[in-house]
């Protein structure tokens, strides 16, 4: 069962690269959690190719980070920062697809670090790329005093 995550972030000030509405140069990534995993669909275009015909190493990272990060709110129940990221590259990720799957599930998370894995599969069903990640989570207190997560976990869903 797929259910919407709703981008608690996103007012109208809010320009994230991957994941805001607003930002027209954006990802404009949109999560939804499926059993153990956040998910995300996106459509590849040109406009983020590296070599021709393929999406520039550097915008997957972005996107397995992103997807890293959602799951990181969701399935860690937590916010925090990037502290580690290993990439695999195994195919390289076609710009011609109608969409890719993007999918993060959480490996283990103790006190203040939580571990990820991501993958980009393409329209095939194949993984062009996976990360391993490692987030330092900001104690829960200061995450919403500074607004890097909502006071309440509810507030990710619809009603």
């Amino acid at each position: 069962m797929k259910r919407k995550i709703k981008n608690v972030f996103a007012k109208e000030d809010y320009y994230c690269f991957a994941c805001s509405p607003h930002n027209p140069d954006g990802l404009q990534l949109a999560f939804y959690e499926s059993d153990d995993y956040v998910e995300a669909e996106w459509k590849p275009s040109r406009r983020f190719e590296g070599y021709p015909g393929v999406i520039h190493g550097g915008i997957q990272a972005t996107l397995l980070d992103e997807i890293g990060a959602w799951t990181m709110y969701i399935k860690g129940k937590g916010s925090g920062v990037t502290s580690r990221m290993n990439v695999k590259y195994h195919k390289p990720l076609a710009t011609h697809q109608e969409k890719v799957l993007l999918r993060g599930k959480l490996k283990e998370k103790k006190r203040n670090i939580c571990y990820i894995d991501a993958e980009i599969i393409n329209e095939k069903g194949e993984c062009c790329a996976e990360a391993s990640l490692v987030y330092f989570m900001i104690p829960q207190d200061k995450a919403i005093e500074t607004g890097f997560y909502p006071a309440r976990y509810e507030d990710f869903f619809e009603e």
